[in-house]
């Protein structure tokens, strides 16, 4: 039996996944549920306090390191400590970036790039050659460079830039199976620079504009995570999740 038919078989207990970004909101929806499932999970994200946290909700034997994904010494050396294992999932970022072009500051948006495109680009890069055959890589990305709309210009970029990197990257990779979830508006941590009234009317407002009647959950979009760590012949793929913006 290959090892690609076995994890197929096995869903994904017994499998080490590595998620990192894995501390909250989707991330840590993915480790929980990828727990669930009995795999054994590695989270990695930037503060001590959030690894800990997250811990405390993920099975006995999850692994918490402390990483700053935008540091390619950082992320080397992280890599090369950890040994083999079976998937790399991508969700690391810090809070979205929504402002219009003329009152952008580049600062901000090269920053909010260097984690959520060159870091999941580093992570690959180091991270690919310790991924056991059958494995794969599924990194995150989101609506915007579909449905862009005003003031999300450095983020319809990102997401645009990480769909291509996806498929170049499961070409380049091959048989390394490379993915990327594309989610809607989900309630997580990453909306926390709007105040709290603002936040609320955006999300009462998308929910009233989607069939689905509400945004989604991190749990909702972790399953996706999951269907493509399983999935032995989805490669170079955008799986979105979005509640059907891209339909209204």
């Amino acid at each position: 039996m290959t090892a690609t038919r076995k994890g197929q078989d096995m869903g994904l207990r017994g499998q080490r996944i590595v998620v990192i970004g894995g501390t909250a909101g989707i991330g840590l929806a993915v480790a929980e549920a990828a727990g669930q499932e009995g795999a054994r999970v590695v989270v990695a994200s930037r503060r001590q306090e959030n690894v800990d946290a997250a811990l405390k909700r993920l099975p006995a034997d999850a692994e918490g390191r402390v990483l700053d994904a935008s540091d390619e010494g950082a992320v080397r050396d992280f890599f090369a400590g950890l040994g083999g294992y079976d998937h790399l999932v991508y969700t690391a970022g810090e809070a979205l970036l929504m402002e219009r072009l003329a009152e952008s500051d580049l600062g901000r948006a090269r920053a909010f790039l260097d984690t959520r495109l060159w870091g999941a680009y580093t992570a690959v890069k180091y991270g690919a050659p310790s991924i056991r055959e059958g494995g794969s890589v599924v990194l995150t990305t989101g609506t915007a460079a579909r449905r862009p709309l005003p003031g999300t210009t450095v983020a319809a970029a990102l997401c645009g830039a990480m769909e291509s990197l996806t498929r170049a990257l499961a070409l380049e990779l091959a048989p390394l199976r490379v993915n990327v979830v594309a989610p809607g508006v989900v309630r997580t941590e990453l909306w926390r620079e709007l105040g709290a009234e603002e936040r609320d009317g955006l999300f009462g407002s998308v929910a009233g504009s989607l069939p689905v009647g509400r945004i989604g959950e991190p749990a909702d979009v972790a399953e996706a995570y999951l269907y493509l760590m399983r999935g032995g012949y989805s490669t170079g793929s955008t799986v979105v999740v979005d509640g059907g913006t891209l339909l209204v």
